[in-house]
C-alpha cells in the first residue's frame, strides 16, 4: 500500500511540476514588463503576478489555502514577517498567505541561477549569499531600504528547512537585528501544512490537501536584539504546539 501511495505522489508531482511551469512561462512576458515600472513599483507589480500564478498553481493542484487571524494585519505600517520554513511549497503557500500589503522577500541567492525563474527571483527578492560576510551586509541593508518605502519584508529566521521534529530549529540573528535598528514591529506568521503537502525529503512527494497561515499579534522591537529573538521564539513555538503541527515528535 505504501508503494501505491509513493507511486501516486510522485505522479502528482510531475503533474504539480508541469503547471507550475506552464504558468511561469505563461507570465513570464508581463514580469519582463513590470521590470520596466522601476523597483518600488515595478516589484508590487511582480508580485502581484507572483500571487496569480500562486492561486492558479495552487488551484490546479487542489490545495485550498486559509488565512487565521490571531491577530489583526495592520495597514498603516511595514513590519517584519517572520515565518516557519519546512518545504519548496512555502514559496506558493506565502503568496497566498502575504496579500494585504506590499511585501519583499528575503531569499537565498542560489536559487537565482535557476533558468527563467530565477530571472523572476532576482526580481522578486532581496537575495542574501550566507555564504558571504558582505554578502549578508548588503542584504540587512537593501531590506532596510525596502522598510524606509513602508514595504514589509518576509524572513524566514531559521534560514533553511528545520529538518528536525522539533516545532523549529534555531534563529539566526538578521530578522531581530534589523528589527531593533529600524524600530519595526514583527509578525510571526506560522505555516502549518507545508510538511504534509511537500516534504522536505523528496520533490516526488507533493499531495493535496489544505493550506494554513496563521497570523499572531506583532511584537514591538524595544533594543534587545537577543530578548527579542527568543521571545519571538518562544511565541512561534508554543503556536505550532497549539496547533498541533504534524512533523512534531515526541
Amino acid at each position: 500500500m505504501e508503494i501505491i501511495r509513493k507511486i501516486c505522489r510522485a505522479i502528482f508531482s510531475v503533474y504539480a511540476f508541469v503547471i507550475f511551469i506552464a504558468l511561469m512561462f505563461l507570465l513570464f512576458p508581463f514580469v519582463v514588463i513590470a521590470t520596466f515600472f522601476g523597483k518600488v513599483r515595478g516589484g508590487n507589480m511582480i508580485y502581484t503576478i507572483c500571487r496569480i500564478w500562486s492561486d492558479c498553481a495552487m488551484f490546479c493542484w487542489g490545495m485550498p489555502h486559509k488565512n487565521i487571524y490571531e491577530a489583526p494585519v495592520a495597514g498603516d505600517h511595514a513590519v517584519i514577517y517572520v515565518f516557519n520554513h519546512l518545504s519548496y511549497i512555502d514559496i506558493p503557500m506565502m503568496l497566498k498567505a502575504f496579500r494585504k500589503k506590499p511585501i519583499r522577500v528575503l531569499g537565498k541567492a542560489e536559487m537565482a541561477n535557476i533558468p527563467v525563474f530565477g530571472f523572476i527571483y532576482r526580481k522578486a527578492a532581496v537575495m542574501v549569499n550566507r555564504e558571504s560576510d558582505a554578502g549578508r551586509v548588503q542584504s540587512v541593508n537593501e531590506l532596510k531600504k525596502v522598510l524606509s518605502k513602508n514595504i514589509s519584508v518576509v524572513i524566514a529566521p531559521e534560514g533553511t528547512f528545520n529538518m528536525t521534529h522539533k516545532p523549529l530549529k534555531e534563529f539566526y540573528n538578521g530578522a531581530f537585528k534589523i528589527a531593533v535598528e529600524t524600530n519595526t514591529p514583527i509578525q510571526p506568521v506560522l505555516f502549518l501544512d507545508g510538511y504534509n503537502r511537500l516534504h522536505y525529503n523528496s520533490v516526488f512527494s507533493m499531495n493535496p490537501g489544505r493550506s494554513r497561515a496563521v497570523f499572531l499579534p506583532e511584537i514591538l522591537p524595544g533594543d534587545d536584539m537577543t530578548a527579542l529573538k527568543q521571545k519571538v521564539y518562544d511565541i512561534m513555538e508554543a503556536g505550532l504546539i497549539r496547533y498541533q503541527a504534524s512533523w512534531i515528535k515526541a
